[in-house]
C-alpha cells in the first residue's frame, strides 16, 4: 500500500532529476535522440524483414522499395518519440519554473506521442494504439491492486477472453465484410465453413455428395490394397492404408443438412483440431528456439530438452481443444435445431475459451478486449449509433503512452518488466539512471521501487554517457 500524496510539485534543475549525467539539456537531449535512432533502426529492419520474408513471394523494385521507406519511417516516428521526451520534459520545466507531477513524465510523454504518431503512416497508427493500450489497461490494473482498490480476480483473463472472442465469433459469422486483421486469425483457428460468406456461395450439390465421396474413395482404397500384394508386408504402406481408411471412415459418418461444412461432423470436429494443434505445438517450439538461439549455438545439448519440454503443449492444448470445441458446439446446436444461425457463435465461443486456462495469458486476453471494443464501436459508428471522433485512435494511443512513461517513472513496480526493458533497451538505460531521489516528495517510494525493479529485470542505473 503506498504512501498518501504528500506534495504536488518540487523545485530542482534539470539536471537533478532527468539527466544527472550532464549540466546540458541540449545534449542530453541529442544522446538519447541518438540512441533511440539506432535502437529503432535495429527494431523495424527486424520487423518489417520478417513481414517481407513471410509474403513468400519474390520481391518486385516496387515492393523493395516500399519496405526501405517503410523502415525510415518507423524508425523517424520511434525516435522522434525519444528525442522529444526528453525536450519536452526540460522545455516544459524552464516555461513553469519547477517540476509539477503531470510534467514530470505524463504531459512531456503524451505531447512527444503527439507530435511523434503523425509522422507514422495512417495504416500503422490502429495497431499502435492497440498495443500501447493493451499494456497501459493491465498497468493501470496493477496500479489500482497496488493502492488497495480492488484484488485480482482468479483466472480473471479467462473471462474477459471468453466474452471479447464470443463477440468477435458472433461478427465473424454474421458480417460480409470482414478486412480487420484479427478475423483472419479467427479463420485459421474456426475454419472457413463458419463463415457468411461461405455458407452463402456454397455449393449444396457438392456438399450432399461429400457422404458417397467419401464412401467411393474408401472402396477403391480397398481396391487398391487388394490389388497390391507386394505391399502387404510393408509396415509403412500398412499405416498409411489404415490412415486413410480411418479418415475414410470419418468422412463417410453423418451430418445434419444445416451443416456448411463438407464430410461428416465428426472428420470436421477431429480432423481440423488436430491440424490446429500440430500447428501450435511447432510455432511454441519455432519461438523458443529462435528466443534460445544464442543459448543454443553456446550448448547445443539444450535443443532436445527445449524441443521435449511439456509446457510446448499448452498453446497447442488451447488451440486445438477451441477449435474442437467450437465446432462441436456449433455441430450439436446445429443437429438440434435443424438450421444454422450466427447466433450459435455466442455459446460455442464461451464454452470452448473454457481450453484459454491451458495457457491463460493477459496479453492475448487484452488485445482480444481491445479489438472487441474497437469493432463495436466500428459497428456502432457505421450504424449511426454515436458519433464517428476522427482523432480517437491518435488521442487513445497518446494517452496510453503517457501513462507508460508515467509509471516508469514514478510507479516502476506496476509497469510490465518486457516494456521496463524496451524503454530501457530504447534509452540506453537513460529510464534507469534518470534520478527518482527528488521524485520521493510526491510520497509513492519511487526510489526504493525502482531499486527493485532493476533487480528484478536484471538492469542497472549504474552507467555513465558521454552526452
Amino acid at each position: 500500500m503506498p504512501a498518501q500524496l504528500s506534495k504536488f510539485s518540487f523545485e530542482a534543475p534539470c539536471m537533478d532529476y532527468a539527466h544527472p549525467w550532464t549540466d546540458s539539456c541540449v545534449s542530453a537531449t541529442v544522446g538519447l535522440g541518438l540512441h533511440s535512432l539506432q535502437e529503432s533502426f535495429r527494431i523495424y529492419t527486424t520487423v518489417y524483414i520478417i513481414a517481407f520474408l513471410m509474403r513468400r513471394k519474390i520481391p518486385t523494385k516496387e515492393n523493395i522499395k516500399k519496405t526501405i521507406l517503410g523502415i525510415l519511417q518507423s524508425t523517424a516516428f520511434l525516435s522522434w518519440s525519444g528525442f522529444s521526451y526528453s525536450l519536452f520534459i526540460c522545455l516544459l520545466r524552464r516555461i513553469l519554473g519547477r517540476f509539477y507531477m503531470p510534467t514530470v513524465s505524463f504531459l512531456p510523454s503524451f505531447l512527444s506521442s503527439l507530435s511523434a504518431i503523425v509522422i507514422e503512416r495512417a495504416s500503422r497508427r490502429t495497431l499502435l494504439c492497440l498495443y500501447v493500450s493493451n499494456i497501459a489497461t493491465e498497468t493501470l490494473f496493477r496500479m489500482g491492486v497496488w493502492r488497495g482498490y480492488f484484488s485480482p480476480i482468479p483466472r480473471g483473463e479467462v473471462y474477459i477472453f471468453a466474452v471479447s472472442v464470443a463477440v468477435l465469433l458472433y461478427f465473424y459469422r454474421s458480417k460480409t465484410n470482414k478486412e480487420d486483421q484479427i478475423y483472419k486469425i479467427l479463420r485459421m483457428i474456426v475454419g472457413r465453413h463458419e463463415e457468411t460468406e461461405y455458407r452463402i456461395d456454397k455449393n449444396p450439390h457438392s456438399e450432399t455428395s461429400s457422404r458417397d465421396t467419401a464412401t467411393s474413395d474408401a472402396r477403391s482404397d480397398r481396391n487398391i490394397r487388394r490389388s497390391s500384394p507386394r505391399h502387404k508386408f510393408n509396415i509403412l504402406w500398412k499405416s498409411f492404408e489404415a490412415y486413410k481408411y480411418i479418415i475414410n471412415s470419418l468422412k463417410a459418418q453423418s451430418k445434419d443438412a444445416s451443416c456448411p461444412h463438407p464430410y461428416s461432423c465428426a472428420y470436421y470436429i477431429l480432423a481440423n483440431s488436430a491440424k490446429i494443434f500440430s500447428y501450435g505445438v511447432c510455432g511454441q517450439i519455432v519461438l523458443k528456439i529462435i528466443l534460445q538461439f544464442k543459448k543454443l549455438l553456446q550448448k547445443p545439448k539444450l535443443l532436445k530438452s527445449t524441443i521435449f519440454q511439456k509446457e510446448n503443449l499448452n498453446l497447442a492444448v488451447f488451440l486445438g481443444g477451441f477449435a474442437g470445441f467450437y465446432r462441436l458446439v456449433s455441430c450439436i446446436l446445429r443437429r438440434i435445431f435443424h438450421q444454422d444461425s450466427h447466433i450459435y457463435a455466442i455459446p460455442a465461443g464461451l464454452i470452448a475459451s473454457v481450453t484459454f486456462m491451458a495457457y491463460p495469458n493477459s496479453t492475448i486476453a487484452l488485445y482480444f478486449m481491445w479489438k472487441t471494443l474497437q469493432l463495436l464501436w466500428n459497428n456502432s459508428v457505421e450504424n449511426e449509433q454515436v458519433p464517428e471522433i476522427k482523432w480517437f485512435v491518435i488521442l487513445l494511443y497518446c494517452f496510453s503512452t503517457a501513462l507508460l512513461f508515467h509509471t516508469a517513472i514514478l510507479e516502476p513496480q506496476n509497469l510490465r518488466s518486457s516494456y521496463w526493458k524496451f524503454l530501457y533497451n530504447m534509452s540506453g538505460g537513460r529510464i534507469a539512471v534518470m534520478s527518482r531521489i527528488p521524485l520521493n516528495v510526491f510520497g509513492l517510494e519511487t526510489s526504493k521501487n525502482l531499486q527493485e525493479v532493476l533487480r528484478k529485470t536484471k538492469t542497472t542505473d549504474q552507467i555513465t554517457f558521454s552526452f
